[in-house]
Formats: structure tokens, C-alpha cells, sequence
């Protein structure tokens, strides 16, 4: 391998990027584009949940529970109607996620039993939604009911059973406030990445032949291995510099923890280039066409890594097959490393298995990028 020969090709492709303004637009303006959309974009974070109530009785009873709803940061209430119609046409019009009929005897059934029923109508069309507001609706009326038997084991002069014999005091480790956006915004780090990295890499050869210059290449005496070190090393590059953007934009503006160190994380980083860099490469000098090896990069790098990386949708809820296919995923040993970074602030020791598979992966791409840019015009 000839120093001077990498050198020049990879100040080429400098110069490439910067009088190409589609590139230009890819490195500067879509890492800040795709962290602002999919970071406001997703958010698993229910609240504000909008309800509708139907108090039959209208006591103090009654009206102590609703408030309870008002109360919790996860129900707005929005209105109390006078009737199951008006209750019905709100969620039939969608303009209530939640409705609370409260029976006309409630208070009275409370004095005499300390038991009640409260029906809930709950809006099925996302069910995810729905179960999340089933099961905050039942942690409200929980706690309205336990003061409700506190009060009545008080009147009945058990006071001393009021006291429950066993509690459970949780603590929450990593994410603290469990916010959504501390564990979505470590894998839109890894989908900005492979979306960069393939799209611009995809680009390298089938644009020199189509401008009919791969000929000239072919004619000189730099190798395969050193055209395509020097092509890749100016992206290698851009992609270091656009993760750190990534992290300046997670950590300043969205205000995401970042415990770990940022060796450690520029390193993960950088295994992760070398697999969608060299991919992108294998598909530029197998198409040899810019159109067809964009897309083909798009769509073996940004779809796996946005379906089954774990970035979206927990892989441990998928079915078997499906969780074992995403052993084959490399986005997913990244992003599982992005996440541990970010908000456990893990080290190199602690993530020696999905480095290792990295690594392995990353190896295997490259090999078979390099067998696959030929110096001939066939």
C-alpha cells in the first residue's frame, strides 16, 4: 500500500464533496433534520390523556374522584357531559381518549361498603394508548379507593388495620424520569449514521462510472485496496463529525444524560461506519448505477435499523424468529451500545460482546466490499 496514492484519491473525494452540493446538503443538513423530526417526531410518552366524564350523582364523593383525574399529569379533564349519548358521541367523534360514568349511588354504596364500580370507556382504535390509559385510570381510582377504605375502617373503629403490612417503594435506575426521549434519541444517533453513511458511500464508484473517469482510474497503478480506503476515508470522516454533532444536539438541546465516555463512544461509532460505509461501498461497485445503489443501500441499511435494532420496537416483545433474525441486524449491537453510553455511562468492559459482534460484522463487509471493486471494465 502506497501512502501517497491513498492520500491523493481521498483528497479527490474531498474535493468531490465539497463542489457537490447533494453531499454537502447530506453532511450538513440532515443529521439536524433527522434529530429534530424523529426526536419531537417519537415520543411513547402518554399524558394529557384528554376524558369525559358523566357524574350521575354529582356529590362530593364524586367529584373528588374526577379530581383525582385532574390531578394526575396523565388525564386532562376536559369536560363532564349530562348524558351516555353526549359521552358515546365524544369518543365516536374523538374527542376524548377516556370516558368516566360515575353511578347515581356511589356515595351511598361507599358509606355502606366501602365497594363501588366506576365504568370506563376507553377509545380501542390504538390499543397501546388504550391500555396505557386503563391502566393509569385504575391507578387513580386505586388510590381513591384506598383512602375511601381508610376512612371507612376509621368510622368502623379498625384504625389499627389501616395500616397496610407490606409496601413496595420502587426506585428507577438510568432514566430516571422515565422520558422516552433519553432511550429514542441513542437510536436516532445510529439512524442518522447509517442513513448517511450508506447513502453517501452507495455514491462513490457508481459516480465514477458514470462520469466515465473509472477508466482513468482503472488505468493508473493504485490498487483496489487503496481506492477504496481513500474513497471511504473522507465519509469516515464526515460520519465522525456528524455523530458528534448528534451528541451536541441530544445532550444540549434535547438535554438527554450522556454518562459514559466519549472514547468509548466514538469507538462504537466507528465500527458502525466501517459496516454501512463498506456497504454502501459494496453496492456502488456492483450496480455502478448512483440511483440503484442509493436505494439499495437505503434500504438494507436505514430499514433494519429502524425496524429491528431495538430502536423503535422492543426486540425482547417480538415473536422468536423475529428476535433471532435480529442477531443478523448490526444497527442492533450499535444501538444497544448508543443506549448504555447515553444513560448507564457503560465502558469498553461492559460492552465487549456487542463489540465484538461489531467488529466481527464489520470485518466481513469490508472484506467482501474490497472483492468486489475490480480494477477491470467488465
Amino acid at each position: 500500500m502506497k501512502w501517497h496514492r491513498l492520500r491523493a484519491i481521498a483528497r479527490k473525494e474531498f474535493i468531490q464533496i465539497w463542489r457537490d452540493p447533494r453531499s454537502l446538503t447530506i453532511v450538513l443538513l440532515m443529521p439536524i433534520m433527522q434529530m429534530a423530526l424523529l426526536g419531537y417526531g417519537i415520543n411513547l410518552d402518554t399524558k394529557h390523556l384528554q376524558v369525559y366524564a358523566l357524574d350521575r350523582e354529582g356529590s362530593q364523593n364524586s367529584q373528588s374522584l374526577l379530581k383525582r383525574f385532574q390531578a394526575s399529569e396523565y388525564f386532562h379533564l376536559v369536560r363532564t357531559v349530562d348524558n351516555y349519548r353526549d359521552l358515546t358521541a365524544a369518543l365516536d367523534a374523538d374527542q376524548c381518549k377516556l370516558g368516566i360514568v360515575i353511578p347515581e349511588d356511589f356515595s351511598e354504596r361507599l358509606n355502606d361498603s366501602g365497594g363501588v364500580a366506576v365504568q370506563a370507556l376507553v377509545d380501542g382504535t390504538d390499543n397501546n394508548t388504550a391500555d396505557l390509559a386503563i391502566g393509569y385510570a385504575q391507578a387513580v381510582v386505586s388510590g381513591y379507593s384506598r383512602e375511601i377504605q381508610l376512612n371507612w375502617l376509621g368510622r368502623q373503629g379498625r384504625a389499627q388495620q389501616a395500616t397496610p403490612a407490606l409496601s413496595v417503594e420502587s426506585r428507577t435506575w438510568f432514566n430516571e424520569e422515565l422520558e422516552s426521549r433519553n432511550f429514542i434519541i441513542p437510536g436516532v444517533v445510529a439512524t442518522v449514521m447509517a442513513l448517511i453513511g450508506a447513502l453517501l458511500s452507495s455514491l462513490t464508484v457508481a459516480r465514477e462510472w458514470e462520469r466515465g473517469t473509472m477508466e482513468r482510474l482503472i488505468s493508473t497503478p493504485i490498487t483496489p485496496l487503496e481506492l477504496m480506503l481513500g474513497k471511504l476515508f473522507p465519509y469516515f470522516t464526515v460520519g465522525l463529525l456528524d455523530a458528534a454533532l448528534c451528541v451536541l444536539i441530544a445532550v444540549g438541546w434535547f438535554n438527554v444524560p450522556f454518562r459514559g465516555a466519549l472514547t468509548t463512544l466514538f469507538f462504537t461509532t466507528s465500527l458502525f461506519l466501517c459496516v454501512v460505509l463498506g456497504m454502501g461501498f459494496m453496492l456502488s461497485a456492483l450496480v455502478k448505477s448512483q440511483i440503484g445503489a442509493s436505494q439499495m443501500a437505503l434500504m438494507v441499511t436505514l430499514l433494519p435499523t429502524m425496524l429491528l435494532s431495538g430502536f423503535a420496537f422492543p426486540i425482547d416483545q417480538m415473536p422468536a424468529p423475529i428476535r433471532a433474525l435480529t442477531h443478523l441486524v448490526y444497527a442492533r449491537y450499535y444501538v444497544t451500545m448508543l443506549k448504555a453510553v447515553f444513560l448507564k455511562g457503560s465502558g469498553v468492559d461492559d460492552l465487549i460482546e456487542p463489540m465484538l459482534a461489531l467488529a466481527l460484522y464489520a470485518a466481513v463487509v469490508v472484506f467482501f466490499a474490497r472483492r468486489a471493486l475490480r480494477k477491470t471494465l467488465e
